[in-house]
């Protein structure tokens, strides 16, 4: 084994360990934001802002940590991931602080919506690079377990934001929240490490010759089109629970179901990736999504159907998440890896900020309990057309197998 060859372990474990808590603690806060959209749209706080407003705030916590990718990329090699990081651990509580002061709802844009944003794009862009450095045959198992920690961290805050919104008020729950994501987010920036020096990946901000590749086409399209359906299914689900009937406690309660299965679900989805192949698992799984919607979301308003359908679409509607990473590496290699990522966050950044707006307007709520149904067509839909890319991924690349194995490359 070269020293530019994965290790397995090593010290890799304690950058899993970091980056789950980074996980936690950057996309479990858009993961929770379904709670405070429930609040927002149930509650007149902000008499200029309407439902699409809200809808944008929460898509732009993914649109621009996807945006700030090549800023991101940028510092990484020009001062070492850390400096991004650090910059980001700075900006993600003073994005929560301005929240809690807004009287205008492009306070909250500012605020909530970009700043946030931007704070978790400068931590988790350096960040998800390292892993697949520290790893080969375990490599999905271990982005699995990183990519759990967006379930956990959803889940606690899910619960945490619910109990603060109802004890405290809005104001003071984003503030407490600024300061729980400061100091997790600082502890797990200072123990995580990168192999840049025996990997030394390209750290182009983009190298659009990946572009060129037939096979990288449909890793963005999968992408491009799958995140329709996942950011409707993050914010829409607690929404629809007051949609049927239930209380803001039961809302939160599906946010939290729904990020408990991923927490569950993803490091299950890394380990059978790693045993039976990553484009085969990704699209078996992401079509398995597509039909849960259309099986349990589409024909039952009934409160018990749902909280099923969140504990176990939860554990598979992220799967991007658990294989992005190891996924790209396969395709495009370790070297390449930080570069065609950067080019993957950006394909993302369109059905980030608008998939919830169109839920809204596709939302018809003086239908009541069958008012999502649009949506849930739209999410459905979504899943199962991205899964068709996969399809043809996993075939051109069976096709090419004998040819690999002849010429010996291995990733």
């Amino acid at each position: 084994m070269t020293s530019s060859a994965p290790l397995d372990g090593g010290y890799g474990w304690v950058c899993v360990v970091a980056q789950f808590f980074i996980n936690a603690f950057t996309w479990g806060v858009p993961a929770s934001y379904s709670v405070y959209l429930a609040h927002y749209l149930s509650h007149n706080l902000f008499p200029d802002a309407g439902p699409v407003d809200f809808a944008l705030i929460g898509g732009f916590n993914f649109a621009f940590a996807l945006l700030v990718a090549p800023l991101a990329t940028l510092m990484s090699r020009l001062y070492g991931e850390r400096a991004s990081m650090a910059l980001g651990v700075i900006l993600f509580p003073v994005g929560f602080i301005g929240a809690s002061f807004a009287t205008k709802v492009w306070h909250l844009y500012l605020s909530q919506g970009i700043c946030v944003g931007v704070a978790i794009g400068l931590i988790y862009i350096p960040a998800t690079a390292i892993i697949p450095q520290w790893f080969f045959k375990r490599r999905s198992l271990a982005n699995g377990i990183c990519a759990a920690g967006s379930g956990i961290g959803g889940l606690v805050l899910s619960f945490a934001t619910q109990a603060m919104l109802r004890r405290l008020g809005l104001p003071w729950s984003l503030r407490i929240t600024a300061i729980v994501v400061f100091f997790v987010c600082l502890v797990a920036t200072l123990l995580i490490r990168s192999r840049n020096d025996e990997v030394k990946p390209d750290q182009r901000i983009f190298n659009f010759r990946l572009l060129r590749s037939y096979h990288t086409f449909f890793i963005l399209a999968w992408s491009f089109v799958m995140m329709f359906g996942y950011m409707i299914l993050m914010f829409s689900l607690s929404d629809y629970a007051l949609a049927i009937g239930r209380s803001d406690q039961d809302a939160a309660t599906v946010a939290a179901i729904l990020n408990l299965g991923a927490a569950v679900g993803r490091p299950i989805i890394g380990y059978i990736s790693d045993q039976y192949g990553r484009v085969e698992i990704a699209g078996l799984l992401t079509a398995g999504c597509g039909i849960l919607v259309f099986v349990l979301w589409v024909p039952d308003s009934v409160y018990g159907v749902l909280i099923v359908f969140a504990l176990f679409g939860g554990a598979i509607l992220g799967v991007f998440w658990a294989v992005i990473g190891p996924l790209s590496a396969d395709i495009v290699g370790l070297k390449n890896l930080p570069a065609f990522l950067s080019i993957v966050w950006l394909f993302m950044v369109p059905p980030c900020a608008v998939a919830e707006v169109i839920a809204l307007e596709l939302r018809r709520p003086e239908l009541g309990a069958h008012g999502y149904l649009y949506p849930q067509i739209f999410a459905g839909a979504s899943y199962i057309v991205a899964s068709l890319f996969l399809l043809e991924l996993w075939r051109s690349r069976r096709s090419q197998r004998p040819n690999q194995a002849n010429m010996g490359q291995v990733f």
